[in-house]
């Protein structure tokens, strides 16, 4: 019997086995092309998690998703905006001859008059009127109103103090607050005289226009506005 040296065996398997993968491949081949499937589908993955040179092959995470939100109202970005002083704030040091000043310009227009014959008057004693609040705007009124409500924590105690926007007579133009406190006493005293009148036991700063207060002295006073009723709804 003739044997096949060993060299002859390995080189004859060494042929057939690259024959073997070969035909294996091009039967894979036919088939893909039958079924009309493309030989390499790029992944969509493959784009997004490329590695970047120098980092390594690690997939980076995909982005959170992000609900879709409406574009901004521009008209709300300018009613949340800072308030200025043509919504009735008083720059510091105002006086009732600052008529460039909307809080003061925008009084009505007795009780402007009414606080300038006063104020010569109130400087002869060495007292100085000051502005602390005088015309809101109704913007202005709301701010000052959720500031109290926040501060007191409560509408009902914040109404002691802070009147809405519908029923403040700051709003109006009808209030003005005065400062500081030598001129609050001075107008105690003699407010009656030019019609100028406090109003509440707990705002000693806040007077308004009483036509009659010259002939018969300024009305009893409310406790705070709660007890007003020109506050109720």
């Amino acid at each position: 019997m003739t044997r096949t040296p060993p060299s002859s065996r390995t080189s004859t398997h060494r042929i057939r086995r690259p024959l073997l993968v070969i035909v294996l491949v091009a039967v894979l081949a036919a088939i893909v092309v039958a079924l009309g499937l493309p030989l390499l589908k790029p992944s969509s993955d493959s784009d997004s998690s490329s590695a970047t040179p120098g980092q390594g092959s690690s997939v980076r995470p995909p982005a959170p998703s992000l609900p879709d939100r409406a574009p901004p109202d521009s008209s709300q970005q300018e009613r949340r905006g800072p308030l200025g002083e043509a919504d009735g704030v008083v720059p510091d040091g105002s006086t009732v001859l600052d008529d460039d000043v909307p809080a003061v310009a925008n009084l009505d227009a007795d009780l402007l008059a009414a606080l300038r014959r006063a104020a010569p008057e109130a400087a002869d004693d060495g007292v100085a009127f000051t502005v602390n609040s005088g015309w809101r705007s109704p913007e202005y009124q709301n701010q000052l109103l959720r500031k109290a409500v926040a501060q007191y924590g409560s509408e009902a105690e914040a109404a002691r103090w802070v009147a809405t926007a519908t029923t403040s007579p700051h709003v109006s133009g009808d209030a003005v607050d005065i400062g500081p406190e030598e001129a609050t006493a001075w107008l105690a005293e003699h407010g009656a005289a030019y019609g100028l009148c406090r109003i509440y036991r707990n705002e000693p700063w806040h007077f308004e226009l009483r036509t009659d207060a010259p002939d018969r002295g300024c009305p009893r006073r409310y406790a705070d506005p709660t007890q007003d009723p020109r506050m109720r709804p």
